[in-house]
């Protein structure tokens, strides 16, 4: 049995204070829900093994080309998925604020500063919303593996370089940094007030894929960016973001990995972004810390990682509760206008749609489920009047391709 999950209408960031609190459970209440009613999706998060290479590699592609500082912020970020979101819906409702200005009037959010950090970069923010599902595994791998995640970035730089396209331009400066015996690749805005987001194809920025089984997924920018890329690698306008980036990597080479790094964070520039809900006790050392509080009851993805965090299951008098509140609010297990049996349902071509991330079978989805899957069910809804343009995700290169449009929005261009 399958089960279609439309996030019910009133989810909306046009609220504040308690009533933003409100619509939060709202949401949770029957994201928790989702997963009485399909218990596999609950299997599929609890997995005592790691992410393998492969998967790690697959999954940060799209990302490990990044500014060290916003790639980690990202990576922060991603740990929070629901606050995500939110973030995205509000950005979605004030498409005139970016950068600082935006971050600032997110300030008294109740988010993860990570999370406010990422509303100065709308389209990377709705990209992580619309690939909710990409998210949530990135986040996880943070959580569970972040020396495995650093290992992974360090790999995907070192391909991109040895392929001739990853190196310094007017929009970022790229450099080694000696640590262990080994060279770090780092990049860096060049110039620290202003952050440009690259776009790049996977496919031709890491030269030939190693892993034929775990093609990584393409993102493309959105439509009124100009075309997709096959080749090359795009910058958007540049954006005044010097007070918003608060994140970092230490790289740290030992014993023939990378198992020494992590991820920062400037305590002080962290509290003046977050000045309402952040703790810099957490973040001894500098050293990022991933904080619970902002989880909103997704689920973690190995039970010691649930035992960590003190995250319990709904037992049965639970999920008859969450049920209930589902009934009390009408069937949101089936899109509105909809009276036929998920087996009746045409199928849907979505073309390439990155069916091979994680290599997984149908019925082994993320704690999400059908919210976010790219082009169908929920999404439909959940994307409804939006300018969405995440649905449209492509894997190893293929499927269709946005076509026509000039790259006049871009401050970089093309490398």
């Amino acid at each position: 049995m399958v089960f279609a999950v439309t996030v019910p209408p009133f989810f909306s960031l046009a609220f504040s204070g308690n009533e933003q609190h409100m619509e939060r459970r709202k949401l949770l209440a029957l994201s928790t829900a989702v997963l009485a009613l399909a218990p596999f999706a609950v299997r599929a998060q609890e997995s005592n093994k790691p992410f393998t290479t492969e998967q790690l590699d697959q999954m940060l592609a799209p990302i490990a080309l990044y500014p060290d500082a916003l790639l980690a912020q990202v990576l922060m970020g991603a740990t929070y998925p629901l606050e995500i979101v939110e973030a995205a819906r509000w950005s979605q409702a004030n498409p005139n604020l970016k950068g600082d200005a935006a971050v600032a009037a997110v300030k008294d959010k109740s988010w993860d500063v990570s999370v406010k950090s990422l509303t100065a970069f709308p389209q990377t923010l709705q990209m992580m919303s619309n690939q909710l599902d990409w998210t949530q595994k990135v986040g996880d791998a943070m959580i569970g593996q972040q020396k495995d995640v650093a290992a992974s970035v360090q790999r995907l730089r070192a391909k991109a370089e040895a392929a001739g396209n990853l190196k310094s331009t007017p929009q970022q400066k790229v450099t080694t940094q000696s640590s262990g015996g080994a060279n770090a690749i780092v990049i860096e805005p060049a110039n620290p007030e202003v952050m440009y987001v690259p776009y790049y194809n996977p496919a031709w920025a890491y030269g030939p894929w190693p892993y034929p089984a775990y093609p990584p997924p393409y993102y493309p920018p959105p439509p009124n960016y100009g075309a997709a890329l096959m080749t090359g690698m795009m910058f958007g306008l540049g954006v005044a973001a010097g007070a918003a980036m608060f994140g970092g990597w230490h790289w740290g080479y030992s014993g023939g990995g990378w198992g020494n790094s992590y991820t920062t964070v400037n305590v002080n520039k962290a509290t003046n972004i977050s000045a309402n809900n952040f703790n810099g006790d957490r973040y001894r050392n500098g050293q990022w810390n991933h904080d619970p509080a902002h989880r909103d009851g997704v689920p973690y993805r190995t039970p010691a990682e649930r035992q960590e965090y003190r995250q319990n299951r709904p037992d049965a008098q639970q999920r008859e509760q969450f049920r209930g509140q589902l009934d009390g609010r009408g069937n949101y297990t089936q899109r509105p206008g909809e009276n036929r049996p998920a087996e009746n349902r045409p199928v849907e071509n979505r073309g390439a749609e990155n069916r091979n991330f994680e290599n997984r079978s149908a019925g082994e989805r993320g704690a999400f489920g059908d919210i976010n899957r790219g082009g169908s069910g929920a999404s439909r809804d959940f994307e409804r009047g939006s300018q969405s343009w995440g649905n449209r995700s492509w894997g190893g290169g293929g499927g269709d391709h946005f076509g026509g449009g000039g790259g006049g929005r871009f401050g970089g261009g093309r490398r």
